[in-house]
């Protein structure tokens, strides 16, 4: 329901590294109910946990590119059970049936804070690893598994989440500098443009090598795609675009539902008494949903673009009986 409402800038929560100042605003503000912020929760864990036991229990999904998918599934399920947790304590405090003292819930606060801290940060790491792994593949695609082996992969999400479980901690300590949120919007920014330039590059050269092959003629067109099929496999070439593509479409989803989030940061830094801002700023819950439904889009892309992942799931689902083992 909509109605005007008098609020703080994050809602049922008064408290918060997000959320700015105490500052009441008068604006129209979307109410979203609890079990709402649950339910999304618990769907983005289940599917999440499905994509994590799927690439565990197919052999065939043990390849860097998977690993990296399944980092960011897990940075999915954290930000989830972050906000599920906060709103499962927030009802248990407007009903009563919690009761403790404001040390209690600061300290809760600060904890789902820091896990939503260390989600993002774990999120745009594993986009970039998967994009710098799209990277390798396409531009040195014969030394391939030489340069991105599951070991550097293992160890490279190992490294991301122990930079991140710090940075989340030590943002959440100095939550009262404006310092924290400067590098989180810079971090951002940063990571966007280092992905959009790794992409840019890849669908150029997609684009020159098709316009190359379509400038040819016939006679030799048939030549160069058997030089071109010797040094790359053609199935292997079109397996490669296939995940980068797949991957922008992930990035894209992860821009557009966190994007809200950072202006809402922004405004935080740059106008935080100005009327407008205020009540953008008063949507924090909404900006939330957002990020939960990232949480929740994610794993139907990685299913709707691999058929080995979705074959995975539906053995998965059906408790491997074999009537549901048909073609998909």
């Amino acid at each position: 329901t909509v109605s005007p409402v008098c609020s703080h800038i994050k809602g049922q929560n008064n408290s918060g590294f997000f959320n700015g100042s105490r500052t009441v605003v008068l604006c129209e503000q979307v109410q979203i109910k609890a079990e709402v912020f649950l339910a999304l929760g618990i769907v983005s864990l289940l599917e999440n946990i499905l994509v994590v036991w799927a690439v565990a229990k197919n052999k065939n999904l043990h390849s860097p590119m998977y690993l990296f998918l399944c980092s960011l599934a897990v940075a999915d399920m954290l930000v989830s059970f972050s906000n599920s947790l906060e709103t499962v304590v927030i009802a248990l405090l407007h009903s009563r049936l919690l009761r403790v003292g404001d040390r209690f819930i600061q300290l809760i606060d600060n904890v789902c804070d820091s896990m939503i801290c260390i989600s993002l940060m774990a999120s745009m790491c594993s986009l970039l690893a998967i994009a710098v792994d799209r990277y390798v593949t396409i531009f040195y695609a014969l030394r391939y598994h030489s340069i991105v082996t599951v070991r550097r992969a293992l160890s490279a999400i190992a490294t991301i989440w122990l930079v991140c479980m710090v940075c989340g901690i030590v943002f959440i300590v100095h939550s009262e500098s404006k310092t924290v949120i400067v590098c989180l919007i810079a971090m951002f920014f940063v990571m966007l443009a280092l992905m959009a330039t790794l992409y840019i590059h890849m669908f150029l050269l997609a684009r020159l090598h098709m316009q190359r092959i379509a400038a040819l003629p016939p006679a030799i067109v048939g030549d160069n795609r058997a030089a071109a099929a010797n040094a790359v496999p053609a199935p292997r070439q079109r397996s490669c675009m296939k995940g980068a593509v797949t991957i922008t479409i992930l990035l894209g989803v992860f821009v557009c539902c966190w994007a809200p989030f950072f202006l809402h940061l922004i405004l935080l830094l740059a106008c935080p008494l100005h009327p407008p801002c205020k009540c953008y700023m008063s949507h924090f819950t909404t900006y939330l949903v957002l990020i939960m439904c990232n949480s929740i889009i994610d794993p139907v892309i990685y299913a709707f673009r691999s058929l080995e992942m979705r074959k995975t799931f539906k053995e998965i689902l059906c408790c491997f009986s074999p009537s549901c083992l048909a073609p998909l």
